[in-house]
């Protein structure tokens, strides 16, 4: 992890952590090594800062465009290795650094559904998710956050086993059919820790 990484982690774990009681199930399926696409679902801002300081490794999130539009904020999620994505269509240039970071054996984070949830509930995948799975190396390791986000109720960050694509490399399935299975991971976690 880079310095400034580590910094900002520990900082932020003094203020999330006990604020919503997180509870970290399942740390012992994240792959302490080697390329790694981590996909969860997505029901607040608070996301991101929740799983990134319970992960034993640095994570490369991929962050809506407008948010490094904003002064000095963007300055910061670089800093974090953050990088932008346009929302609505295919953003090639955000796909080639996805599978950048992946070729280089970092964690890769990503919504596959794109946005938050407005109604706390798992919405449908986009075939980004299944395109990272498929082009790289990766392992897969589904995430789920079960959250009210509300003061000193608790918060669960929970990883599942890692997936490994191989098989699915193999069998040429599209990048839709395998966004639907990762999403029925990160579905099967909510309905167990929910």
């Amino acid at each position: 992890m880079g310095k400034f990484y580590q910094f900002a982690k520990a900082i932020v774990y003094c203020f999330i952590k006990p604020l919503f009681r997180v509870e970290v199930i399942g740390k012992e399926h994240f792959p302490m090594d080697g390329a790694v696409l981590l996909c969860s679902n997505h029901i607040n801002n608070l996301d991101p800062p929740t799983i990134g300081i319970v992960s034993p490794r640095q994570l490369r999130f991929m962050a809506k465009e407008e948010l490094f539009k904003i002064p000095v904020f963007s300055l910061i999620v670089r800093a974090l290795g953050a990088f932008p994505v346009k929302r609505g269509f295919s953003d090639r240039e955000a796909l080639r650094t996805g599978l950048k970071i992946l070729k280089e054996r970092e964690v890769l984070a990503i919504f596959p559904e794109g946005t938050r949830s407005k109604t706390g509930e798992l919405g449908k995948g986009l075939a980004g998710a299944g395109f990272f799975a498929l082009r790289s190396d990766c392992v897969v390791l589904p995430c789920a956050v079960v959250s009210s986000y509300k003061p000193f109720r608790k918060t669960k960050v929970i990883f599942g086993p890692a997936i490994d694509f191989t098989s699915c490399r193999n069998k040429k399935i599209s990048a839709e059919e395998a966004t639907d299975k990762i999403m029925t991971e990160i579905r099967n976690l909510l309905e167990k820790y929910r």
